[in-house]
């Protein structure tokens, strides 16, 4: 084929091609070691002078095969698969930071997210300053500092909804001289490109609606390969000067527009080891295989279900970017024009207490800590993924006490909305 293929065709073919006598589907590479037949051929591997696979801690052919689908599905170089979309967003900003480095992070995110920059990169000694999105551009860039090394976003924040501005938020973080790092988790690849709006690296929870089916855990991290590390090399010098653990090579001459995402392989994975299973790796790819097919029908049936609790006497607030009334609709239709996602929130007349009787009498959508699979799912982040925030640490990430989250499905549409209509009732 030439040229550029359409996001469905890559959802389905990209990543394996197998040759004359190979299997068609992916194979599960089930294997810790890969054999060579010379010492010097395992050597040239460890010098990162030959390409190969040595040791599945590293790199193995199934998760390669699923990154390389991921990246072509993002428009990137390069991606790598991590144990959990935790461990992506760890490794996406670690891989440039160090001790008495700073971050600069929108408030209104995952709150797994927030304590990992909040508290436990705290502990190695990488600071963070927490924006507001709708702060005035003085603000967001009075959050800037000489040790800054990142902005971090989601592109739909979790739970809160928010939709990221990526071009304006892009330039910001270029003009300090540091790259974007976007969550893409809740868009996906099918509703929005990040890169293409000026974005330099791409995360995912893989959980989420890429496996579709919570069936396995993971995360990934994807390299546009488009921003100068070299341009601003006193600051980048993990990825510019000579790493001695690897006698002394130099990513970004070595490795050119690969160089981040190759030192996130060979450096990190090799000492922090969070790297996906090879079987979780093969249902993530059986996932990402429909999930053209599954975003657009998450989307429909959100956007209906947005409307009925939008018109709904006993529903205090509905947050959902499709609504044309929402504060995001426009920025929405911007980068997301063919959908956001099929998560929503919302907030019931008689508040939490309320929220919490609600959802004790769902029958069909289920009590979890997930979303953005197949089935409908519903959460109450204050008493759940939120509940270490203090109240003042859950109005900065834009969690509301009363908040409901809400995963719509792929059932019936009519099926979740009697669901919801009857646990309203009772």
């Amino acid at each position: 084929m030439t040229g550029k293929r359409k996001p469905e065709t890559i959802c389905v073919q990209a990543g394996w091609e197998p040759k004359k006598g190979e299997p068609r589907v992916l194979p599960i590479y089930q294997s810790t070691t890969f054999k060579y037949e010379t010492s010097d051929q395992m050597g040239r591997l460890f010098d990162l002078e030959d390409a190969g696979y040595f040791y599945t801690r590293l790199q193995n052919p199934t998760n390669d095969a699923v990154a390389a689908k991921i990246a072509e599905l993002e428009g990137g170089v390069g991606a790598m698969l991590t144990s959990s979309g935790q461990a992506a967003n760890f490794y996406a900003v670690f891989n440039i930071c160090e001790a008495g480095d700073h971050i600069v992070s929108f408030a209104p995110i995952y709150g797994g997210t927030f304590n990992l920059f909040a508290v436990t990169m705290k502990k190695l000694g990488i600071d963070v300053t927490f924006i507001d999105p709708d702060a005035s551009d003085e603000e967001i860039n009075a959050a800037f500092k000489p040790n800054t090394k990142a902005l971090f976003a989601e592109t739909i924040s979790n739970p809160s909804l928010v939709v990221l501005d990526i071009e304006k938020f892009a330039c910001i973080a270029h003009s300090h001289g540091v790259p974007l790092i976007v969550d893409n988790t809740f868009a996906t690849p099918i509703n929005c490109r990040p890169f293409e709006w000026g974005a330099d690296i791409v995360t995912h929870s893989t959980t989420k609606y890429m496996d579709g089916h919570a069936m396995a855990v993971g995360g990934c991290v994807v390299d546009s390969g488009n921003f100068d590390w070299e341009k601003y090399g006193d600051k980048f010098h993990g990825l510019t000067q000579p790493d001695e653990s690897y006698h002394g090579i130099v990513y970004t001459q070595k490795f050119g527009k690969l160089a981040y995402i190759t030192k996130a392989t060979v450096q990190l994975m090799r000492d922090l080891g969070s790297i996906q299973s090879p079987q979780n790796a093969f249902l993530l790819n059986v996932g990402l295989e429909t999930l053209h097919l599954r975003v657009a029908r998450h989307c429909e049936n959100a956007q209906k279900v947005a409307e009925y609790l939008n018109n709904n006497d006993e529903v205090s607030w509905v947050n959902y970017c499709g609504l044309e009334d929402n504060k995001y609709h426009k920025l929405a239709g911007k980068y997301m024009p063919n959908g956001s996602c099929g998560v929503i929130s919302f907030g019931l007349k008689g508040g939490r207490d309320r929220a919490i009787r609600f959802m004790d009498n769902l029958r069909l959508a289920a009590i979890v800590t997930h979303v953005a699979d197949a089935r409908t799912s519903v959460l109450h982040p204050a008493s759940h993924t939120h509940r270490q925030l203090t109240e003042e640490q859950l109005i900065e990430a834009g969690v509301q006490p009363d908040l409901i989250r809400l995963s719509v499905g792929i059932e019936n549409v009519d099926d979740i909305i009697a669901d919801i209509e009857q646990a309203l009732k009772a």
